[in-house]
């Protein structure tokens, strides 16, 4: 904003151009008649243009007959989209799937009072790796590198096939030591 002082050396270097006479005689008459004058104008074009009017309100109704479809049309579910855009992707999901839910079983049945504290960190951090993945996916579906968010998406797969089977063979070190211990102890 202008500052006071500005304003007023404005308004001085104005003064007097301004337009303070009266308009000549009549001038609101000639207004009025070349008010008249368009008004007729617009009339006219009213009544060429009277189609424009049902077919706004024809417009109108396709438009929220198409938005209330969006709307309430079926969804595809995450999976049937990933189908679509990388078929691949299902086959590869399902495989890698069952592979980390056979696993995360097995994990499940060496649980010890020993090893649950390993179990419960492992989970967390499977949890961790499935919210990166759907990550991933969603990355897939909004048209992202495909090559790069496929590998990467592999990669997170087998990070957790490697986390599990890792965690298998500590749990099986730790069970050999107790067993280990336990046998010097019984001696």
């Amino acid at each position: 904003m202008m500052e006071k002082g500005k304003l007023d050396s404005l308004f001085k270097n104005l003064q007097g151009t301004f337009d303070t006479e009266e308009p000549a005689q009549g001038h609101q008459q000639r207004f009025l008649e070349k008010l008249e004058g368009t008004h007729k104008v617009v009339k006219m074009d009213r009544k060429r243009s009277s189609w424009w009017k049902p077919l706004s309100i024809a417009a109108s109704v396709a438009i929220l007959l198409a938005v209330g479809i969006g709307l309430f049309a079926p969804k595809q579910s995450l999976d049937e989209r990933m189908a679509k855009i990388a078929p691949e992707v299902s086959k590869t999901q399902f495989y890698f799937t069952s592979l980390v839910e056979e696993q995360v079983k097995l994990l499940e049945s060496q649980s010890t009072p020993e090893t649950q504290k390993i179990i419960d960190d492992t989970m967390i951090q499977l949890k961790k790796l499935e919210d990166n993945y759907t990550t991933l996916e969603q990355d897939l579906l909004n048209g992202g590198n495909s090559k790069l968010i496929l590998s990467a998406m592999i990669t997170n797969f087998q990070t957790r096939i490697d986390l599990l089977q890792d965690v298998l063979n500590q749990i099986d070190t730790i069970k050999t030591l107790k067993n280990y211990n336990d046998e010097n102890y019984t001696i």
